[in-house]
Parts: structure tokens; sequence; C-alpha cells
């Protein structure tokens, strides 16, 4: 942005030489408009055509100084221009264009804010699990890492309206706010709630005071990383076994394993059928662990597979990505 700043100063310094030069000829010379004009031009590109008429002592001593003041001026435009190319900073502009349309394009995605290690993390999962996002971070030089990545990022305050209408709130999913202080958290609460009232937000907190005044202004969950820390470390003392395997789970880098949850929506191929019926629980590779029921919230945990399924219904199972993409879609797909 500081370079594009630059360029558009020398532009504006570049009219003014001309402007100058111009009425430098008409005073000094007495020369008409288009006559002063012409001399100007060729003198600052410097193509070393002969004059229009013979300059005086006066126009002689302008011309110099019209020289030297234009060469200047573009010999600094030109490294600044180079500097834009080599720097990569004209790549960046480019991809910065090319990635406003993709985010304009997106429906039903999630927003995170804020790259510090919690925001990290929230990327890495959703990079894994194939799910469309849109990261805001106020550090220029972290949003130009994230964009070099092929990350969608915004540059800016996710605190703004504008940031948070160019990232798509009004048709995004959900937003996670993992700011560094709990005052930037709230801020960005009460913000995208504004924008958005339907948009599930989930706010990290830094102190336990704080989770009750940031669940107030509309957050839908708040989590607090020193309290998460402290389960996990119990549990690797109490439960090593299970740990491993949810370790397993979540970090094995040949296959991608998460408990996703599948709504049944109205008019779903799925909605009015067994499990049997669906084919889910037949499937290799798939456990339906439980089923929410939406009457009064209740889990029935193993369901058989007799279970009929109506709108509303919640399954809580484990499988790989790539099949629970596939569920997911056959789910969406409406009743002919």
């Amino acid at each position: 942005m500081k370079l594009q700043r630059r360029l558009i100063g020398i532009l504006f310094a570049l009219s003014g030489i001309l402007i100058a030069g111009v009425a430098g000829y008409v005073v000094i010379e007495g020369w008409t408009l288009l006559e002063a004009l012409y001399m100007t031009v060729i003198t600052l590109s410097s193509v070393g055509f002969m004059e229009v008429r013979p300059l005086s002592d006066a126009g002689r001593v302008f011309t110099i100084i019209l020289i030297l003041c234009g060469s200047g001026i573009l010999i600094y435009g030109i490294s600044l221009v180079t500097a834009f190319v080599v720097e990569g900073e004209l790549t960046d502009a480019l991809r910065r264009r090319k990635m406003e349309k993709k985010i304009a394009a997106l429906q039903a995605h999630y927003i995170v804010c804020g790259v510090d290690q919690t925001g990290r993390y929230v990327i890495e999962e959703l990079v894994k699990t194939r799910k469309d996002f849109v990261v805001i971070e106020r550090d220029p030089e972290k949003a130009v890492r994230l964009m070099r990545e092929n990350i969608l990022c915004i540059e800016g305050d996710a605190s703004h309206d504008a940031i948070l209408l160019r990232a798509g709130i009004e048709r995004a999913r959900g937003l996670v706010t993992a700011l560094h202080s709990d005052a930037e958290n709230l801020f960005v609460v009460i913000t995208a709630k504004r924008l958005n009232p339907v948009l599930r937000v989930i706010s990290k907190a830094v102190e336990e005071e704080s989770e009750q005044k940031i669940r107030m202004v509309g957050a839908d969950s708040v989590v607090m990383p020193s309290y998460i820390g402290g389960l996990r470390m119990a549990s690797e003392m109490i439960r090593p076994s299970v740990v491993t395997f949810l370790d397993m789970m979540l970090r094995s880098k040949d296959k991608t394993i998460r408990i996703e949850e599948i709504r049944i929506e109205p008019g779903s191929t799925y909605e009015g059928l067994t499990l049997q019926e669906t084919g889910v629980a037949a499937q290799e590779g798939i456990s339906v662990v439980a089923l929410i029921d939406p009457q009064d919230g209740s889990y029935l945990f193993n369901p058989p597979h007799s279970t009929r399924l109506s709108a509303g219904h919640v399954l809580i199972v484990i499988a790989g990505v790539d099949l629970l993409r596939k569920i997911s879609e056959e789910n969406r797909q409406k009743k002919v």
C-alpha cells in the first residue's frame, strides 16, 4: 500500500511538472499552448526532436531545469515500478484481487478473526476438513503470508462493519474470533451479531470473568484455552489411551478422521427413512455414535438401525472427511 501511494505521488508530480513546463514556455517564450505542450513532452521524454523555435537564454535555463526535474522524477518512478514487480507486490495485488472475487462468491462459509496461536489451529482444522472460510487479520505481514499460502484473507480490523461485510458475513454460517484481548473479542461479537443475528459465533476468552460478558452480547459459545489446556492435562493423567486415540484421529497425516454432526433438514432424502434405509450405518468406515432428538435435545447413543429419522434430528458420526462430505451432500439433496 505504501508503494502504491508513492506511485500515485509520482503521477501527481509528473502532472505538475508538465503543467509547469507548458506555463513556463508560454510565459517565457510567448508560444501557443500546443507549442508549449509539444516542447515540454519532447523535453521530458528525451526523444531528441528539434526545438519548436529557437530558445532565448531564459528559455534554455528553464529547459535545463525542466530536464533535471523531469528526469529525476522519471528515474524515481521507474525504480518504484521495478521494485513493485521485483518485490512481489504486483503479484500480491493481483492475488488479492483474485481472492476478493472468490470471497464474494462464497456461501455458508466461516470467518476466522485473528491469526495468533489459537486462530492458527482453527485455520488448520478448517483446511483439513475442507471447509470454505475467510480469515481477517490486522497485521499486514501475516495477511500477505496467508495469501501466499492460498488462504482467503482480508487485511483489516475485524470489529469494523466494512471489513466483516467484505468477508461476506451476511452469507456466512459461522464466525470464530480469536483476538488477543477479551475486549477485542467482545466488540467483534457485538458487531458480527448486529450484522447477522442468526450467525453462529464462537469466541475465545482469556479471563474467566469475561466468559459471561461475551455470552451476554451474543456469543453462542465461549472457549477458554487455559481451561481446555487444564482438562487436557488431567485427561493425559487419568485416561491416556483415550487421549492417544483422539490425538491419532485429529492429527493423523495419512487419513483425516473426524466426529461430525449431520442435521436432517426438512425435505432431505434422509427424512422419513430409517438408518438402515439411508445406508449410512451400513457403510464401511463410518460409525454412528449418537442421535440427538430435536424435541428435547436428548441423546440416543448407538441408535439401532431401525431408528426412523425426521426433520431436526442430528446424527453424530465418526468417519473420514471424504465420506463425511459424501453423506452431507446426500442429506442436502431434496426429495423428488
